[in-house]
């Protein structure tokens, strides 16, 4: 297993390179420059300032020449300065926000797992029935609305009309004079809509998926022989059938990561929340380059990282599987 996740790393470092230099060719060959903006922000601005700003970029100079210098400094985990007015190292900027990311899509992950798993079991067992089809058309329905729409209807509806939830931002203005647990709990209202929103987003997928695996698994006869031996039906299906039709969903949850990344854009945007997902818009709209690739290339590994995670789950899922090792 361990020369396995150690040939999974270093096979992580073309991937990535090949990864930076797709995304810095994309952004760079879009509609837009830096310098139009800095114009468009400032229309006073001179000849002489847009020039050192150029050259203080390495605007000037080829596209290839770009990404070289700017991959030299990743290699030293720099990602260079923002071109924003504040120029701050876009590390910096990145430490400030990416806990609330994470926070927030880890959250959901979570909770995503501890109740679609479930569903899609139950679902399963009382195929046909009533329930099963009340959670079909609940599917249904998941995959239907758009969630950009469903966080502004919840906006309005639990923040304008009934006032229980803040609808923006992650603190309230009487922050600092609150207790340690005031804080903590004003965290976490101000972040329930967000993170309910992306559950609900998740569920219909994977809950679904559950129940499809779990289907399959159930018409194996190994499970007509542990109930020819009296097995309790709970035992049967918690820790026989489901730990078989684990191994599609821990796909599902390795390649779900990406979408909740991308998913904090819109999520941090409509609330207002300072995470990942707000600076990369931000970063987009001014084209801030430097800023841009650097969140990039954290999502990239964020999501490296998932895929590797989920393979090595499956192992733990499933003891026939060795990584590493060859069965003659």
């Amino acid at each position: 297993m361990l020369a396995y996740i150690v040939k999974r790393l270093l096979g992580m470092v073309p991937l990535l390179v090949g990864i930076t230099l797709i995304s810095f060719l994309v952004i760079n060959l879009a509609p837009g420059d830096p310098v139009q903006f800095l114009s468009q922000m400032n229309p006073k601005i001179s000849e002489t300032a847009r020039a050192k700003f150029i050259k203080l970029y390495n605007l000037d100079k080829p596209l290839h020449i770009r990404y070289w210098l700017w991959l030299k400094k990743l290699v030293r985990f720099d990602f260079g300065e923002s071109f924003a007015a504040d120029r701050k190292p876009v590390l910096e900027k990145i430490k400030e926000r990416l806990p609330l990311t994470l926070y927030l899509n880890i959250t959901s992950m979570l909770l995503i797992f501890l109740i679609a798993l479930p569903l899609g079991v139950l679902s399963a067992y009382y195929k046909d029935t009533i329930f099963d089809r009340g959670f079909t058309i609940f599917v249904f329905i998941g995959f239907a609305i758009p969630t950009f729409w469903l966080a502004l209807l919840c906006m309005y509806y639990f923040g304008v009309i009934l006032g229980w939830l803040p609808i923006a931002g992650l603190k309230s203005y009487n922050y600092e004079s609150l207790t340690i647990a005031g804080k903590v709990l004003d965290i976490i209202k101000h972040t329930i809509l967000p993170v309910g929103i992306s559950v609900i987003g998740g569920l219909a997928g994977l809950s679904r998926f559950a129940r499809n695996s779990m289907l399959d698994v159930l018409n194996d006869e190994y499970i007509e022989a542990a109930r020819a031996r009296g097995l309790p039906e709970r035992k049967i299906l918690f820790k026989h059938a489901l730990k078989n039709a684990l191994l599609p969903v821990i796909t599902i949850l390795g390649l779900s990561i990406p979408g909740l990344i991308g998913g904090s854009v819109i999520f941090e945007s409509i609330f207002g929340l300072p995470g990942m997902g707000q600076l990369f818009y931000q970063s987009v709209m001014m084209r801030d380059y430097p800023t841009i690739m650097g969140i990039l290339v954290i999502g990239a590994v964020l999501t490296l990282i998932g895929n590797l995670i989920a393979d090595v789950a499956y192992a733990l899922a499933d003891p026939r599987i060795r990584y590493g090792k060859e069965r003659k």
